[in-house]
């Protein structure tokens, strides 16, 4: 990118807009969640994306295929497992948990570069990371009397998603936006369909808490409607992020996407009337401050953790 290029202002709001779409459309996911699949929604979510993606290419071009086919294929499956576990917890916990837990891959990052490429992390960093699991510690809020392993499923998903961001970097160099896009959406639609064929979803609990046990759940015109709405609304979001990272600094646009975290809560308060504790706020502060740091002081930008989505 050109230095003439560069508008910090309107890169800030393309990544908040991103933000506040992805925000309101996870806030939807109850809707699908109480009749529906977690395989079936990946799968025909997957398909109707694609088709918007071919559209745009057939329109505009652009390339689809990678480059190195097993590079993006790999990519895809840490990142495409990161959302079946971020999309199956928004399911039984409060979208600011799962938000918060997904939102640690910055700090999972900066470990895996020391564990596995050997990298030097400053004390700042090695700060960050710690400051950034005390605030994960206190939004799930753990309790050793009733634990509860589910509470734990979006700090993984954060580093599945850590995993794919350093593959990114490290294996899927000059591959384009639109291929790195379309195998997240091909690889999730086909976990989805793994999920479809596999699942006995025959014993699976009526509402939410079934939406990870059935594999299909009633295809009906309102199911529909929220399947589109999400493939709709993940594309603009997905966009105006990619977006905002074509007119600023990686390093200084990463730091709006913990607005996720700000837009989720509150659309989750309007919907479902879910708050956020006051001990689970100071938290995500922290995971924000953490992975804002570390951003700002890698060598090679860190994004939050929501691209693709």
């Amino acid at each position: 990118m050109q230095q003439g290029q560069v508008n910090p202002g309107l890169a800030a709001l393309s990544v908040l807009g991103g933000m506040a779409t992805l925000g309101l459309t996870d806030n939807f996911v109850p809707y699908i969640s109480e009749r529906g699949s977690l395989w079936q929604f990946h799968m025909l979510r997957s398909v109707m994306a694609m088709v918007v993606l071919l559209a745009l290419v057939m329109v505009w071009g652009g390339r689809l295929w990678p480059r190195r086919f097993w590079a993006v294929a790999g990519r895809s499956m840490f990142q495409g497992g990161a959302m079946l576990i971020y999309f199956g917890c928004l399911s039984v916990l409060p979208i600011g948990v799962v938000v918060a837990g997904l939102f640690t891959s910055p700090l999972f990052v900066v470990l895996i570069s020391i564990v596995f490429q050997g990298k030097h992390v400053g004390p700042v960093r090695w700060a960050a990371v710690v400051i950034g699991f005390v605030g994960a510690l206190m939004v799930i809020r753990p309790d050793p009397s009733d634990l509860d392993p589910v509470a734990f499923l979006p700090i993984v998903a954060g580093l599945l998603y850590a995993i794919g961001a350093v593959a990114t970097r490290a294996w899927c160099e000059g591959e384009s936006t639109l291929t790195l896009t379309a195998g997240f959406f091909v690889m999730l639609g086909i976990f989805g369909a793994v999920g479809v064929l596999l699942v006995n979803g025959s014993g699976a609990p009526t509402g939410h808490s079934g939406f990870v046990l059935r594999n299909w759940g009633p295809l009906d015109g309102p199911m529909l409607f929220w399947f589109a709405v999400q493939a709709v609304g993940s594309l603009i979001g997905i966009g105006l992020i990619f977006r905002g990272y074509q007119l600023g600094e990686a390093s200084h646009v990463a730091v709006f996407e913990y607005s996720l975290l700000v837009f989720a809560s509150f659309w989750a308060f309007v919907l479902w009337g879910q708050g956020v504790p006051p001990l689970a706020l100071m938290g995500m502060a922290l995971i924000a401050v953490a992975g804002a740091v570390i951003g700002l002081r890698s060598d090679t930008p860190v994004a939050a953790g929501r691209v693709p989505e």
